[in-house]
């Protein structure tokens, strides 16, 4: 399994928010890895093995996802910037997503 992984929820509709583009970037905003969330809405294999410490950003490709269910959202992207230390070596690394046309909320998850 990938050192990070990620699940969207879509909270309006009360399921998986299946067929988003991902991308995980590094600080210097270089695309290490690309992914489109499944069926259930995760993303299980985001990434490589291992995150080196420092800040990374997960890009959610949220328009076409509301555009194809026919409705206009407010963002139609979300990035969720966070932070990997040393400590996280070894931690999984799991960023869901709740989200909504016109919010959206996210947590380190399990």
């Amino acid at each position: 399994m990938s050192h990070c992984t990620t699940h969207v929820l879509d909270t309006t509709h009360g399921r998986p928010a299946a067929g988003i583009a991902v991308t995980l970037s590094d600080r210097d905003g270089v695309i290490v890895a690309r992914g489109t969330t499944d069926d259930d809405g995760r993303i299980g294999d985001l990434g490589p093995d291992r995150l080196a410490p420092g800040a990374w950003t997960l890009s959610f490709a949220t328009e076409p996802y509301w555009s194809a269910l026919g409705t206009t959202a407010f963002h139609p992207r979300v990035d969720v910037t966070f932070h990997v230390t040393t400590e996280d070596a070894d931690r999984h690394l799991h960023v869901p997503l709740l989200l909504s046309p016109f919010a959206y909320s996210t947590y380190r998850g399990s």
